[in-house]
C-alpha cells in the first residue's frame, strides 16, 4: 500500500534516521539488534508476551464448545459397595434375634438427555459467541501490539533525530561562543553580547542532555515492545491507510473493527444466557437406565440377584421460591446492558477513526511546511552569521535565529513521526493494523486450527447432531447481529482539516 506522499515522507525520514547512540553489543544468547520496522513487527508478532498470552486464552476458550456439545451425549457411571449390616430384632419380651454379615453390590447407571427446551442449545451458542469474543479480543491485542511497536520505533527515530539536532545546535553555539570570545578580546563586541552567547550555550547543553535522556527512555520502550535492542534504524516503509475520505474509513471500521465485533459477540453471549435462563421454566426429558448386581439379602454374598431398570424421565419445575424469575430478570438486564455497549463501541470506534484521520491529515499537510520552514531558517541563520561579522546584525539576532532553527528542525522531526503514527492509528481504528496485512510474507497465526482440533471432541456420532437440532427448535435466533439502538448511530463526526493548499 504505497502512495506518493508516503514515499516522499519515507525519503525525508532518511535525513533524521541516523542515531546518535549506538546499540549495545548483543550477548551470545540475545537476539540481534533490530534495524528495520518489518523486523520489529515480526518479532513482536512471534514473541510479544501479551500477544502470546492472549492466544493461550483463546485456545482455552475453544474448549468451551466441545464442553457444551458433550451435554448431549450419554452419561455412564458405575457404583460399587461392600457393606456390613447387623440387625437385632426383639421377638418377645427379653428375647432377641440378631443377624449380620457382609454383602457386595454393583450398579451401572446410564442417562441419556433427550430434550431440554433449549437449555443445552443456548449453552452451545454461548460457547460459540465466547469464542468469537475471544478472537476479536485477540485482534485488539494484536492491533495494540503492532501500534505500540510502530510508535516506539518511530518515536525512537524522532528522539534520536532531536538529539542529533540538539548536538548540532550546541556545536553551532560553541562556534559562536569561540568567535564572540575572540571578538570580545579585540573589543568588537561587548561583554553583554558574550554573556548572551554563554547563556545560549548553557541552555544548549541542557537541551542536549534532555534529548539524550529522551532517547534512553524511548529505547527502553522499544525493548519492552520488541524484546530486542535497536540498531541503526532505517526509515519505516510507506504505510497507506487505503482510504480517500473519512466516510470510507467509517465504513471499513464499522464492518471490520475488532472493538465493534467484540461488542456484538458479547451481546450474543448474554443473549444465549438469557435463553438458557428462560428455558429453565420448561420441562426436561431424559432416558435413564440402571443395572444392578447384588445380593438377595444385605447379610450374605451367597445368593446373588441381577436387576435391570429403564425409564423415560420428565422433570417439570413447579415452585422454586422465585429463583428462576430472578435469574431471568438478571439475564434480561445483562443482555440489555451489552446491547447498549454495542452502541458505545460504535461511538468509540468512530471517535478513534475521526481522531486518527484528523491527526493524519493535519500532520501530513504540516510536514511540507515544516520542511520549507527548516530550509528557510537555515538560510536565515547562515545569512545573519555573515551579516554579524560586518556589523549588519547583532549577536542577539543571530542567537534568535539559531533558536528558531533548532525549534523548526525539532518540530519537523516530530511532525513526521506524528504523521506516520497517525496512519498506523487510523489502520488500528479501522481494524486493519494486523501483522499479516503489513507483512504479507509473515506466517499468520490461525486460531481456526486449534478450534477445528477441539470442535468435535464432545460429539457422539449421530446422537449429538440430532439432539442439538431438536433442542434448537424452541429457542429464538441467537446468531444474528443486533441493530444499533443509539439515536445518533447515523451521526458521524467529520474532518475539520481543510483541504491541502497548492
Amino acid at each position: 500500500m504505497i502512495d506518493l506522499r508516503a514515499a516522499l515522507l519515507a525519503g525525508a525520514w532518511a535525513l533524521f534516521a541516523a542515531p546518535i547512540v549506538q546499540a549495545q553489543e548483543a550477548s551470545a544468547d540475545s537476539p540481534p539488534p533490530v534495524t528495520r520496522l518489518e523486523q520489529a513487527l515480526a518479532r513482536a508478532y512471534d514473541a510479544n508476551p501479551n500477544l502470546l498470552a492472549q492466544r493461550g486464552v483463546l485456545r482455552s476458550t475453544d474448549a468451551l464448545y466441545p464442553g457444551a456439545r458433550s451435554a448431549y451425549g450419554p452419561q455412564v457411571s458405575v457404583e460399587g459397595r461392600h457393606t456390613f449390616s447387623w440387625d437385632r430384632t426383639q421377638l418377645q419380651s427379653g428375647n432377641y434375634a440378631a443377624i449380620g454379615g457382609f454383602a457386595s453390590t454393583a450398579t451401572l447407571i446410564f442417562t441419556q438427555p433427550l430434550f431440554s427446551f433449549g437449555r443445552r442449545f443456548a449453552s452451545e451458542q454461548s460457547a460459540l459467541a465466547q469464542i468469537e469474543l475471544g478472537r476479536n479480543q485477540l485482534r485488539l491485542t494484536e492491533a495494540q501490539t503492532m501500534l505500540s511497536v510502530i510508535r516506539d520505533y518511530v518515536f525512537l527515530q524522532r528522539d534520536r533525530a532531536v538529539a542529533e539536532i540538539s548536538e548540532e545546535n550546541l556545536e553551532l553555539l560553541s562556534r559562536q561562543l569561540s568567535a564572540s570570545s575572540a571578538r570580545f578580546k579585540v573589543r568588537e563586541v561587548t561583554s553583554t553580547d558574550l554573556q548572551q552567547v554563554e547563556t545560549r550555550v548553557s541552555l544548549g547543553r541542557a537541551q542536549l542532555l534532555n534529548a539524550q535522556g529522551n532517547v534512553g527512555a524511548s529505547q527502553s520502550r522499544f525493548v519492552q515492545s520488541t524484546g530486542a535492542l535497536p540498531g541503526t534504524l532505517s526509515a519505516p516503509p510507506p504505510l497507506d491507510p487505503g482510504v480517500a475520505t473519512l466516510d470510507e474509513a467509517y465504513a471499513i471500521a464499522e464492518a471490520e473493527s475488532p472493538l465493534i465485533q467484540a461488542a456484538k459477540a458479547r451481546e450474543k453471549v448474554s443473549r444465549a444466557e438469557l435463553a438458557a435462563a428462560r428455558a429453565e421454566q420448561y420441562p426436561s426429558v431424559s432416558m435413564q437406565s440402571t443395572g444392578g448386581y447384588g445380593t438377595v439379602t444385605p447379610y450374605s454374598n451367597t445368593r446373588r440377584t441381577t436387576e435391570l431398570r429403564s425409564a423415560i424421565v420428565v422433570g417439570i419445575p413447579l415452585i422454586d421460591g422465585g429463583s428462576r424469575r430472578a435469574r431471568i430478570e438478571g439475564a434480561e438486564q445483562a443482555n440489555d446492558a451489552d446491547w447498549r455497549l454495542l452502541d458505545a463501541a460504535l461511538r468509540d470506534t468512530r471517535q478513534a477513526v475521526a481522531e486518527a484521520w484528523n491527526s493524519w491529515r493535519a500532520a501530513g499537510q504540516s510536514v511540507e511546511h515544516f520542511r520549507m520552514a527548516a530550509d528557510a531558517a537555515r538560510k536565515a541563520y547562515d545569512g545573519a552569521a555573515i551579516q554579524e561579522k560586518v556589523g549588519a546584525r547583532t549577536t542577539l539576532d543571530v542567537l534568535d535565529l539559531a533558536r528558531d532553527l533548532l525549534n523548526v528542525r525539532t518540530s519537523y522531526a516530530g511532525a513526521m513521526a506524528n504523521e506516520y503514527v497517525a496512519r498506523a492509528a487510523l489502520l488500528a481504528a479501522m481494524g486493519r493494523l494486523e501483522a499479516p496485512l503489513l507483512l504479507p510474507d509473515l506466517r499468520r497465526y490461525d486460531p481456526e486450527i486449534n478450534f477445528r482440533n477441539q470442535r468435535w471432541r464432545g460429539d457422539v456420532p449421530l446422537i449429538t447432531p440430532i439432539l442439538s437440532g431438536i433442542d434448537s427448535l424452541p429457542v429464538r435466533d441467537l446468531e444474528t447481529d443486533r441493530a444499533y439502538r443509539d439515536p445518533s448511530a447515523n451521526v458521524r463526526s467529520g474532518s475539520t482539516v481543510p483541504a491541502a493548499q497548492p
